[in-house]
């Protein structure tokens, strides 16, 4: 699991074509659903969105044949948000955007084909932004005759976790291992509703536990749960897990104890980079005076590799701004030898 671990889970689950056409049969429109040759459902490889987009972004992205004569494509772009976000409908937009932009760079005689948006959200409380990119305008300003046609009208397909019930969650036609991730996307952050809840999964997670692969699959539920949930709820939920078997129990306390130790080593290599930091900020100010905020900046947003280096120039340089140069300026800066002419001119001729 990453410092993200609600995308990470949903991704997980829901990263096969097999296990995301299960989902998204149940999201489509019905004509549009038995339109897709599903068997034809691939996962598409790759990041279609620009850098500066990509952090926000898991690109799960499909794409698949339509019963339309000669084959044509169709995209399916699933987004997952644990936050809400009030420009959504333009995020996926621009996802959109970028997609085709790539689908005409490789074959620019062709058609655009469809991207559908679709997004599964966890928020807590529902999702109450905008669900489609005409709700972002103005309506008073749309409702000016002839206007509204010519604004773009894009829509987002949206499962809101917040508002299924255990009973919607299990009666849907998915595997247990992606109804158990859609629960503990729900509740894992709701510490009374997941131990309310946690009995009525009971069933399903044996059901896993004893599946071929599921202690592997178990492993990482267990470790989104012991990373989502505070401690007080763990302890309660730890005792609940025991009733998996033996198994189950030594999962949790092994992943428990991983992160445990995890924790304490970044914890330690925190602290170290910190100490190194504060030592370089007196360091300065006891060389060269008190630091303006553009320099108390740099200083924050330095890598822990850029402070050693900045302490290792401190002591030739001779001022602030020598010892925070970086490429050519910082091999030039006073006080570092230099090599000569006349020195290479000599080591040339000793070769």
């Amino acid at each position: 699991m990453t410092k993200r671990p609600h995308d990470a889970l949903f991704k997980w689950a829901f990263e096969a074509p097999a296990d995301a056409a299960t989902l998204l049969r149940e999201l489509l429109p019905a004509a549009v659903r038995d339109a897709i040759v599903w068997k034809t459902l691939g996962r598409e490889r790759g990041s279609f969105v620009d850098r500066m987009l990509a952090d926000r972004h898991n690109d799960l992205l499909f794409s698949a044949h339509l019963r339309v004569g000669q084959p044509r494509r169709i995209f399916l772009l699933i987004e997952h948000q644990s936050t809400g976000d009030r420009d959504m409908p333009q995020r996926m937009l621009s996802y959109q955007s970028q997609i085709w932009d790539r689908f005409r760079r490789d074959r620019p005689a062709a058609r655009l084909p469809p991207v559908l948006a679709v997004l599964v959200s966890n928020v807590r409380g529902g999702w109450t932004w905008a669900r489609s990119f005409e709700e972002l305008f103005d309506p008073d300003v749309l409702a000016l005759p002839g206007l509204s046609p010519l604004v773009p009208r894009v829509s987002m397909l949206t499962l809101d976790l917040a508002h299924q019930s255990d009973a919607d969650l299990m009666a849907r036609s998915l595997a247990p291992l992606q109804k158990l991730a859609l629960w503990l996307l729900r509740d894992a952050r709701d510490p009374a509703r997941l131990l309310t809840s946690f009995d009525a999964w009971l069933p399903a997670l044996l059901e896993l536990n004893r599946s071929p692969t599921g202690r592997e699959k178990l492993a990482v539920l267990i470790e989104y749960i012991v990373r989502v949930v505070d401690r007080v709820t763990w302890d309660t939920l730890h005792a609940k897990i025991d009733a998996l078997g033996a198994s189950a129990k030594e999962l949790t306390v092994t992943i428990a104890e991983q992160l445990q130790a995890k924790g304490r080593a970044e914890g330690r290599a925190k602290g170290r980079a910190e100490g190194r930091l504060d030592t370089l900020r007196r360091l300065l100010v006891l060389k060269f005076g008190a630091l303006d905020a553009a320099i108390e900046a740099r200083l924050q947003a330095a890598s822990p590799r850029a402070v050693v280096r900045y302490l290792e120039r401190l002591l030739t340089a001779d001022s602030v701004a020598a010892v925070l140069a970086d490429g050519r300026a910082a091999r030039a800066q006073p006080g570092r030898p230099r090599m000569r002419g006349g020195a290479r001119s000599s080591r040339r001729n000793k070769r």
